[in-house]
């Protein structure tokens, strides 16, 4: 009895992590297990729901994750399209991000597509 009760957990664990996420078909498989994470945490009681953002940046497609929306102040994240880190270019105290890596991204990015948007 106790090893169907592990199974079936373990399948409605697996059936949560492995949840349809609504976004374009060539978005990179690391990207879609980002919005996943957000999907799995306590939504926000914000007016601004968590997004995400494809751009073409310096000759790549790249992803914005906006910073945590429930925080004014938060960094936003953008990735490449292998989930490497490039830099937080918006967000922080002084809204100009918060770090100085591409600074350049609001004035040079192009082709802003929003690809996933939390609907709960």
């Amino acid at each position: 009895m106790k090893t169907i009760n592990y199974l079936i957990i373990g399948c409605l664990v697996l059936f949560s992590y492995c949840k349809k996420v609504e976004v374009p078909d060539d978005t990179p498989r690391c990207i879609k297990k980002e919005i996943r994470k957000i999907m799995r945490e306590k939504k926000c009681d914000s007016d601004s729901p968590a997004k995400v953002f494809q751009y073409e940046y310096k000759g790549e497609s790249v992803f914005l994750f906006p910073g945590p929306y429930c925080i004014s102040d938060g960094c936003s994240i953008l990735y490449d399209s292998k989930c490497n880190i490039i830099c937080y270019p918006t967000g922080g105290i002084s809204g100009k991000g918060c770090d100085t890596k591409c600074s350049d991204f609001l004035q040079v990015a192009t082709n802003e597509k929003l690809i996933w948007e939390d609907a709960r």
